[in-house]
This record gives C-alpha cells, sequence and structure tokens, in this order.
C-alpha cells in the first residue's frame, strides 16, 4: 500500500530527488527522515534558521555520544522539504552517520542545497509517502525507521493524504513524530499533528514556541528519536 501512494505521489506531483550519496551501507540502528516545511509560510530567514538548526543537532556531541550509545553505533539519514503538489524535494539521499565527521557532512549538504519555491499550501502527505518509500527503498536496514514532520501548518493539499500516507507508514512498522513551529492564527495545530500525524510506537509531537527556541526543539527531539524514548509523560513536550 505505501508503494502505491508513495508511487503516484513521486510519479504525479514530480517529486525531486538529491543524487545517491550513500556511505557505509548496511544494518543501522534507526533511519530517520526529516520532513521539513519548505513552503512559503517560511521565510528566508526562517528557512536559514530551520536548516541550520538541523546541521547544529547532527554534529552535536549529545547527539553523536547516543548514535554511538547504539547497538550497531550507527543511524541512516535522509532531508527532505515539502511545499505544495509536486514540490517535495530529497535534498540529502539516505546516508549513513556513524561519527562527527559523516554528521558534519550531511550538516554541510543541508546547508549548501538551493531553496526552490512553489506555491499552493502544504503537501505533507507527499511528503511523508515519499520518505516512507525512499526508507522501504534504500540499501540500509534500520532496526527502526522513524519519520520526522516539522511545519507551521497542516496538510492541505495534494494527490496523496496525510490520513493515507499515515495509515500506510504506520501498517509499515514506522513511527512518525511531529515538531510544530507555533503560529498565532493556529493555536491547535499542536493538537492537529497529534491527531492526524504522529503515530507508531513511542511517537511524540514537540512544539516550537518561538523561532529562538527550534533549534533547542529539533535538538531535544533528535536525541530521543535515536534513543527510542518519547518525552516524560510528566514534562511538557514544549519548548
Amino acid at each position: 500500500m505505501i508503494r502505491r501512494l508513495a508511487a503516484a505521489a513521486l510519479l504525479c506531483a514530480g517529486a525531486t530527488f538529491a543524487a545517491s550519496a550513500e556511505t557505509g551501507r548496511g544494518a543501522v540502528d534507526l533511519e530517520l527522515a526529516f520532513v521539513v516545511d519548505g513552503s512559503g509560510s517560511i521565510d528566508d530567514e526562517e528557512f536559514r534558521l530551520q536548516r541550520q538548526g538541523y546541521a547544529d543537532a547532527l554534529a552535536n556531541p549529545r547527539v553523536l555520544r547516543a548514535i554511538t550509545s547504539g547497538f550497531l553505533r550507527a543511524i541512516a539519514v535522509t532531508y527532505i522539504e515539502f511545499a505544495g503538489p509536486g514540490c517535495i524535494w530529497q535534498r540529502v539521499d539516505w546516508t549513513r552517520i556513524d561519527d562527527a565527521a559523516s554528521a558534519k557532512a550531511v550538516g554541510a549538504r543541508i546547508l549548501a542545497a538551493p531553496r526552490d519555491y512553489c506555491a499552493g499550501g502544504n503537501a505533507i502527505g507527499e511528503a511523508v509517502a515519499t520518505a516512507a518509500e525512499t526508507a522501504l527503498s534504500n540499501s540500509f536496514d534500520g532496526t527502526r525507521k522513524v519519520i520526522d514532520v516539522s511545519g507551521d501548518g497542516p496538510d492541505t493539499v495534494g494527490i496523496v493524504t496525510i490520513g493515507e500516507a499515515r495509515a500506510a507508514a504506520l501498517a509499515h512498522g514506522f513511527t512518525i513524530n511531529g515538531l510544530v513551529i507555533e503560529r498565532p492564527g493556529m493555536p491547535q495545530l499542536p493538537d492537529y499533528y497529534r491527531a492526524n500525524i504522529a503515530g507508531g510506537p513511542r511517537s511524540f509531537v514537540i512544539e516550537a514556541k518561538s523561532r529562538r527556541t527550534f533549534a533547542d526543539a529539533i535538538l531535544k527531539k533528535l536525541i530521543l528519536e535515536i534513543a527510542g524514548h518519547a518525552p516524560a509523560a510528566d514534562k511538557p513536550a514544549t519548548l
């Protein structure tokens, strides 16, 4: 089912893929897909801060300790940006991270990728389908598979809805987590993410209350995902 949905999303929507750069292929503790809002609601400064946040988090010593504390001492990641229908861009193909050098290299590729502009809302369903399809078809074998969605709005358009993509991904054992970027006009967005996007074993949603706390939220979420944990029930997942 996920392949049918993803194939429709990729062929009909025309997703753009990064050139393959997989290194050290094989077994890893985690396959982690970053699915990041690149729509028009994210201005250029916010866009730059988003990418910098992911690059900095991957190279953070706490993240590297979490990676090298796993049984296989390695993870694989991909970085995907989304906007409207047909505007899904895989900026970094699935790549192994097992030390500081490989983490910094992925971060550098995230920062160096071009930005494309596309009108028409948020095709989150297409982006999740793309993440799942590429995870199922890459050459890594992850003990866990996680899709990490961050954005400041709901799924609004696309030939694959978030409901369809989510159900298919969960059926294949994925966990989907969320990072909500607060928007004053959408106070219910965290609840929307919990009800409609997040799902699977130990899934969670973290809220970034401002752009200043976005980098901290990424770091917290990444450490939790690598460790396979969810935030403690008695601690708010808000930064």
